[in-house]
């Protein structure tokens, strides 16, 4: 291998089929020289980026070799050539290396042009109102950060944030490591161009799922975003896997955009830009594209609160000029979130495995999106106390993006909600932690019995032991008995049969049901274990690629240090350093001890090793409507996963296959993949995929 293969990207390996894709190159080359289109090009740089990054890795990360010397030579000498004759070098390229920066501080810059808010509504006849007699571009609002980007000579030489509107923070280092943003483009005058810097849900949530349980957590994508983006080192930023959408041009001197804001769109495009998705609508065929939109935000990877409309007319839209706050070219609008007026009856102060006290509003039920609603978080104490909460008070609740119950205003504001200072279970006495802008209620006994129920009811969950018939106030009642004491106590339960069926709604046919389950139980995977212990930051996902990165050994994985969990996808620094002290602590290794002389570990059901492993690796996956081969969707997708595989919830660029036994249906997620190009397959043409292997029964 030469040295040109030191890329800082590490993604997953590879699929066994990546030496007969890499076989194909040439033909692929063929075609795309063929076509000389910037579309085509750029296809098949991004193709050619990820081919590399993983043959790199496999190579030097996991001692394999998954193509040719000679192969991996003449497709990074193909994606160089393609990169002169197109002028853009895609971010991640191998033939980069892109340096991180640290600074004291952001330096403050004015922009080149006022940046104004948008007028906005949620009435969709006042938008219909706004497009008029124009053809107008209907594209999502995204909810993240913007950025204004400028390029000379054809790279990257200014970012700045929005700021106030007329004074930005320089970010351009940061901006740098943005995960799909060009860093040289063929077009080589001055390019000012506006975009949305974000961050995915499930990123947002794999980042949170990493901090340790007395970090703050991020509330959402955006307060990831808005701190991501503008972090003193870009070493940070390029942790947070932050992506850009361009959705305005500003200056391009010399390009013709026949006075269409979409050409200047789809002009970026063809620069190596990822630009927001949109539609051209007219006042007749905007509920259309409103349903659309509507029907895909729910399962939209990246966060939005809104969509944007704007007249396509280029000179019409400039020469209507501004308000003093408004554009007048353009309008937003914002998701009509139904509201409810209700009473607060209680605040339930929750406490959890990590000490943490959550608040959660109880209030009278109320109508919303369809479903009846009583409960919402509050999330922490800096909320109760913005929202001046007392019982009695008038809320206006609603669901945030149609999904979430949230508080969104108290019409009383009495203020008279007392903070406990005394744990709601054990007693103790509670704690107001203040770490940055947020005050968190906790209680600090280590020996508080609703951690020990919080843990407990972690370990017999569904994708830990999966124990039925311990459901978390069955585990409460054994706590308070006596009966529960560490984890391994579980399979002792036997011996306290008489006890247990003095217990309220315990009989001789439950305590019977109960001890099957938990025989089955000692029967378990490295996975489901790592997963019920409660190591801060590992989830059921995490869990499964740690598992498998050990190859399912306890002992490897219970004695990694953390360069070795570096090594593994998805394991930063922070999740890294959690799990090897939780590993190195003496309780938790006695605790543990103690469990495993209790079980037996197995590799997973239908779990492979060598190739059959990789299977998938690499392959991102999404699941749609009913299952026949497995019990759920949630069956298939650990099937998928123990293939090295992934699962997401969307359709996007980066999906592979789409699984639907209705694959000739028009759902939303089936129109998206065909506009993708993404395979849509029913579960048996996925089995013949996989060689046939589904489970049993």
């Amino acid at each position: 291998m030469t040295e040109t293969k030191n890329t800082g990207a590490a993604q997953t390996a590879q699929t066994k089929e990546l030496a007969a894709q890499a076989a194909h190159s040439e033909a692929s080359a063929a075609q795309t020289a063929q076509t000389q289109e910037p579309a085509a090009m750029i296809a098949r740089m991004k193709e050619l980026t990820s081919l590399l990054t993983e043959a790199s890795k496999a190579y030097y990360a996991e001692d394999r070799e998954i193509i040719s010397n000679l192969e991996y030579d003449r497709l990074y000498a193909e994606l160089e050539q393609l990169e002169r004759e197109s002028g853009i070098v895609l971010a991640g390229s191998p033939t980069q290396h892109v340096g991180y920066e640290a600074v004291d501080e952001l330096p403050k810059e004015e922009h080149e042009k006022p940046m104004l808010s948008l007028d906005k509504t949620k009435d969709r006849e006042v938008l219909r109102t706004f497009i008029g007699g124009h053809t107008t571009l209907l594209s999502w609002k995204l909810d993240g950060l913007t950025v204004v980007l400028e390029y000379r000579g054809g790279t990257l030489y200014k970012a700045l944030t929005r700021g106030n509107g007329r004074i930005g923070e320089v970010i351009t280092a940061n901006a740098r490591t943005f995960r799909n943003l060009p860093l040289k483009i063929a077009y080589d005058g001055d390019l000012v161009l506006r975009g949305e810097a974000v961050i995915s849900y499930e990123d947002f949530e794999k980042i949170n799922a990493q901090l340790g349980p007395g970090d703050v957590h991020y509330k959402n994508p955006r307060n990831l975003c808005s701190g991501s983006v503008r972090q003193l080192s870009s070493e940070v930023t390029a942790r947070r896997h932050v992506r850009f959408f361009a959705f305005t041009l500003v200056r391009a001197e010399g390009v013709d955009f026949q006075n269409s804001h979409e050409k200047q769109l789809r002009w970026l495009e063809s620069q190596g830009f990822e630009a927001v998705e949109r539609r051209l609508v007219t006042a007749e065929t905007l509920d259309e594209a409103m349903a659309y939109f509507e029907e895909k935000v729910g399962q939209y990877e990246i966060p939005s609160d809104g969509l944007v409309a704007l007249y396509d007319d280029i000179a019409y839209g400039e020469s209507l000029g501004t308000t003093a706050k408004f554009p007048r070219n353009s309008f937003a609008f914002k998701w009509q979130d139904e509201e409810a007026e209700t009473v607060l009856r209680d605040v339930e102060w929750s406490a959890s495995r990590t000490g943490l006290i959550n608040p959660v509003a109880v209030f009278d039920p109320v109508e919303l999106e369809g479903t009846t609603v009583t409960r919402a978080s509050v999330h922490n104490v800096s909320i109760v106390r913005e929202l001046k909460l007392g019982l009695g008070d008038r809320l206006k609740v609603y669901k945030a993006n149609m999904i979430i119950p949230q508080i969104a205003e108290n019409l009383t504001r009495s203020g008279t909600l007392e903070i406990p200072e005394y744990c709601p279970v054990c007693g103790a006495k509670t704690v107001i932690r203040q770490e940055l802008d947020t005050e968190t209620l906790v209680c600090e006994n280590a020996a508080c019995s609703a951690k020990k129920i919080k843990s407990f009811t972690l370990l017999v969950s569904r994708d830990a032991l999966n124990i039925d018939g311990l459901s978390e106030m069955t585990l409460e009642k054994l706590i308070a008995r006596g009966l529960l004491h560490h984890y391994a106590d579980i399979f002792h339960l036997r011996e306290h049969r008489a006890e247990i069926m003095e217990m309220d709604g315990f009989g001789e046919r439950s305590c019977v049901k109960m001890e099957e389950s938990i025989e089955r139980a000692r029967e378990t995977t490295l996975a489901r274990l790592l997963y019920g212990l409660g190591i801060p930051g590992i989830g059921a996902a995490n869990a499964r690629v740690i598992a498998r990165a050990f190859g399912n050994d306890v002992e490897r994985a219970r004695s990694a240090d953390e360069e070795a969990l570096l090594q593994v996808d998805g394991v930063g620094s922070v999740l890294a350093k959690a799990y090897t002290a939780w590993m190195r602590d003496e309780d938790n290794r006695r605790e543990t001890d103690a469990l495993l002389a209790e079980l037996t570990l197995e590799a997973p059901a239908g779990d492979e090793s060598g190739a059959a492993a990789e299977l998938f690796a690499g392959k991102v996956f999404v699941i749609t409507g009913s299952v026949e081969h497995f019990k759920n969707r949630s069956e298939l997708k650990a099937f998928i996963e123990a293939r090295g595989g992934k699962v997401t919830g969307s359709v996007s660029a980066n999906t592979d296959c789409l699984i639907n036994n209705d694959a000739a249906s028009g759902s939303a997620k089936n129109r998206k993949a065909r506009e993708l190009g993404v395979p849509v397959v029913t579960e048996e043409e996925f089995l013949a995929l996989a060689g046939g292997g589904a489970p049993e029964g």
